[in-house]
């Protein structure tokens, strides 16, 4: 069946509340309509609520992959951290490996994997742990433990979980950076070494403890 644009539920997107924001999304969802494709992709760009982000991507997995990859994949050109991090965050959950050169480190270099943005990086990492295909994880793997040390505990532990995602056969890349002479990032090395030992482990306890051995090692060495 199809709808008619129904213009009220478009303008409704740009509503002052959120919640109508979000019944917008989710009914143009739910219709998945593919001339909706520019007013969604438009939206990502500059809406503030996180929920109805997390609805606008929904909706764009409604429509086809056809359409939308190219569309996503042009938003990674934006001057936009906003514009990025949301196609990426969507291109991962359309989870189609056509993606996968617009962001891949071997293609692109870091600009990605170690973008300035805060959200636009960690949505890097997680896209591309997603969409990599298994003959690239450890080229993968390679780029991300450049970033170790970068950033808060949150960050670092986004990074953690992103490169033990990519399987425990690659855990030699992050052992290469435990005798890294930046004392944060052997830290971080560490901590993510043991995340590989038991994922299950508080990130925080185990770079605290991490940090310890850090401060201990280079107290040895004075």
């Amino acid at each position: 069946m199809t709808y008619p644009l129904n213009d009220h539920m478009i303008d409704a997107l740009s509503a002052s509340n959120p919640q109508q924001r979000l019944q917008a999304a989710m009914a143009i969802g739910t219709r998945a309509e593919p001339r909706d494709l520019d007013v969604l992709i438009a939206r990502c760009r500059v809406e503030p609520d996180f929920f109805v982000r997390d609805m606008l991507t929904w909706a764009l997995t409604r429509l086809p992959a056809d359409d939308t990859i190219p569309r996503l994949i042009a938003e990674l050109d934006s001057s936009q951290p906003q514009a990025i991090s949301q196609s990426l965050h969507t291109l991962s959950k359309v989870g189609d490996v056509r993606a996968w050169p617009a962001m891949d480190p071997a293609l692109i270099g870091t600009a990605l994997i170690a973008h300035p943005d805060t959200e636009v990086v960690r949505s890097a990492w997680r896209a591309t742990v997603a969409l990599v295909p298994g003959e690239n994880r450890g080229e993968l793997a390679s780029a991300l433990v450049t970033q170790l040390g970068r950033g808060d505990i949150e960050m670092q532990k986004s990074l953690s979980r992103a490169i033990v995602a990519l399987g425990e056969d690659l855990v030699s890349v992050v052992d290469e950076k435990l005798h890294a002479e930046d004392d944060t990032v052997r830290a971080h090395a560490m901590a993510t070494r043991d995340m590989f030992d038991d994922p299950d482990a508080g990130f925080a306890h185990a770079l605290d403890a991490a940090k310890r051995v850090v401060a201990l090692g280079s107290e040895t060495t004075v």
